[in-house]
């Protein structure tokens, strides 16, 4: 049912195969594009995209804690509009 493609990397130029086996694969997915780089430069984009603080590191934000007052790292922006807890504070008020 499916056939080898020969595709043309976005990123390098380089022709790849779309292979017939990777086809039925994204079908069980549910995807509906072709892949858009070759095998190297997916792989590179996504060591780029964890090093560059995608699901790798972090950004945290400096707050003191509502109840106990100390000061405290947390991974969002505080706002001041509702309370900053600590971790060992915020376990007691869920």
């Amino acid at each position: 049912m499916y056939q080898d493609e020969n595709l043309v990397c976005r990123d390098c130029g380089k022709e790849f195969v779309f292979t017939a086996g990777e086809k039925e694969f994204y079908a069980t997915k549910g995807f509906e594009n072709k892949p858009t780089r070759c095998p190297e430069c997916r792989k590179a984009n996504k060591a780029q995209r964890n090093n560059a603080g995608g699901r790798g590191e972090r950004k945290l934000y400096d707050a003191v804690c509502a109840d106990c007052g100390v000061e405290t790292k947390v991974p969002f922006k505080p706002n001041g509009t509702r309370p900053v807890y600590c971790s060992d504070c915020y376990e007691s008020h869920k």
